[in-house]
């Protein structure tokens, strides 16, 4: 090698070292990339819905009534950690300052530690007066097991002298019986001013049962409503309320199934009056809370901070439905059970002088905004995509029609336009509707397709709230009075959002989205 290639050579190995180094670095870089593709693409693949709570794991079904204590609304549900095999529920607690962020507590009945094996539902009630004799402000839960002997469903009781952290039994024995009934369950206690005494409802078939007590001990019969074409009543309830024009009206609620009446199968009320012993509606047939397929299981409750606890209360439900409970795409993600957001009630007269109960989101859900999007006016004929997309938002709008026969909202669309799940006015119908043929949904047997509600169209225009998740779509229609709520599994990538107006041109005003952070971080 003669001095002029040795230079050369030396010259040669210095940039490879330099080439070597670069492609090093850039390797590291990519890696680096790489990963934080995969972590971020992880969390977005995710079916844990991001402003709805999530069982931590496994299952969860009914939620139980939430009691407020020290600041905090403390709210137990049926849980069941050996999902998807059997082997019961038990309760388990979360708690919230807020009603939206939720904190996982512990189990706090669990089961399988009496003679009566798992916990199913009940009520849970603060013992201000020391009427149980387990000291004051006592937490007492009475609730439904599968009796020993011979497995029948009646009611025992635990008690918690540690604000709700955790309960002890009262005893194997039921401190109420069956008396023969097959249904005998889901007892709803509430404290009664008029007699000063505990009322207990049950679910008892196709009959709501009333019992009353003076020490949540030893309960009496006092009397029983019947109920028609709603199949067998669940998770009763009973409160009131004052309606926007003074009065005050007794609700009985119960979960229930109107399907063969072509009505829901979600939370029915009658309004009514309530004398301490016997519930007298004004009217036979119920009002229905949720027009959608999956509000089941729901509870109503006191606002822990308003002193007035009669203008407005909260309610939530178990989002989704016996007839197709398992199939659901989260069990990729190790669960099986998401609630629906909490919902602010009141009552408010009709024009028609009948009473109705109104549905409007929790007002703290505006907590969880991390951006909005505003748009005044948007004229429509056919279709027009925004350039705004979302899996987890508010969205709020005035439609305003003259001569279209069908105008709405395309939500989770596809990029490709075939999949949607669909929000809308049928000017031609006659009814507010929610479509989620156009997706992945629950119902493979494809019964639960679409589900609507009358809506009076000669207004020609209308008010809709829409909250949108990664498995849910709950619409609030005008004033709240419709509301729908119902589980959709679409595609992940979906986050199209198209205004439609079918037939004639439609004005969509005011639209207002509202996208949300997550809070099961």
């Amino acid at each position: 090698m003669n001095e002029k290639s040795g230079g050369a050579y030396l010259e040669k190995r210095k940039i490879n070292k330099k080439v070597y180094k670069l492609l090093a670095i850039l390797t590291i870089c990519l890696g680096v990339l790489l990963i934080i593709f995969l972590l971020s693409n992880n969390q977005d693949s995710t079916y844990r819905a991001t402003y709805h709570f999530t069982t931590p794991d496994e299952w969860k079904n009914d939620p139980q009534k939430p009691i407020f204590i020290d600041g905090k609304y403390h709210y137990y549900y049926l849980y069941n950690s050996d999902y998807p095999n059997g082997n019961g529920t038990e309760w388990r607690q979360a708690t919230s300052e807020d009603l939206v962020n939720w904190k996982d507590e512990r189990v706090a009945i669990p089961k399988y530690t009496n003679e009566n094996g798992d916990i199913w539902s009940g009520s849970v009630v603060v013992d201000t007066k020391n009427t149980a004799g387990f000291g004051t402000d006592a937490i007492v839960a009475i609730v439904t097991q599968p009796s020993a002997n011979g497995g029948q469903q009646e009611q025992f009781l635990w008690y918690s002298t540690d604000k709700g952290g955790t309960f002890k039994s009262y005893g194997d024995k039921p401190i109420l019986s069956n008396l023969g009934s097959k249904d005998f369950r889901d007892p709803k206690i509430i404290w009664d001013p008029q007699t000063e005494k505990w009322v207990m409802l049950l679910a008892e078939g196709t009959k709501i049962g009333f019992y009353e007590s003076d020490n949540l001990k030893d309960w009496n019969y006092t009397s029983g409503f019947s109920t028609e074409n709603i199949g067998i009543v669940e998770c009763p309830d009973l409160f009131m309320m004052r309606a926007n024009d003074g009065t005050y009206k007794w609700v009985l609620g119960a979960s229930a199934n109107g399907k063969s009446e072509g009505e829901p199968n979600t939370y029915a009320y009658w309004i009514g009056n309530y004398n301490g012993k016997e519930f007298a509606t004004d009217k036979s047939e119920p009002q229905w809370l949720d027009y959608g397929f999956d509000w089941y299981a729901s509870v109503t409750f006191e606002d822990g901070n308003n002193s007035d606890k009669f203008t407005k209360r909260y309610a939530l439900a178990w989002m989704n439905n016996w007839d197709y409970q398992n199939n659901t795409p989260t069990m990729q993600d190790g669960f099986n059970g998401t609630d629906s957001i909490v919902r602010q009630i009141s009552l408010k007269k009709q024009v028609d002088t009948t009473y109705s109960l109104i549905s409007q989101p929790v007002e703290s859900l505006d907590s969880l905004t991390t951006s909005t999007d505003n748009f005044d006016e948007i004229q429509v004929s056919g279709s027009k995509t925004l350039e705004v997309q979302g899996e987890a938002y508010q969205l709020d709008a005035d439609i305003s029609w003259s001569d279209a026969k069908n105008v709405g909202f395309m939500l989770r669309e596809s990029a490709d336009k075939k999949r949607h799940i669909d929000v809308g006015i049928s000017i031609e119908g006659q009814y507010s509707y929610v479509n989620r043929d156009f997706t992945e949904q629950p119902d493979k047997s494809r019964k639960y397709v679409e589900s609507s509600a009358p809506f009076d169209t000669s207004k020609k225009m209308v008010h809709v709230k829409i909250l949108v998740d990664k498995t849910s779509i709950e619409v609030f229609v005008d004033d709240g009075k419709i509301t729908y709520s119902s589980e959709v599994f679409p595609d992940l990538n979906d986050k199209g959002i198209t205004l439609f107006s079918i037939g004639g041109k439609s004005i969509f005003q005011n639209v207002v989205i509202k996208h949300f952070s997550s809070i099961n971080k």
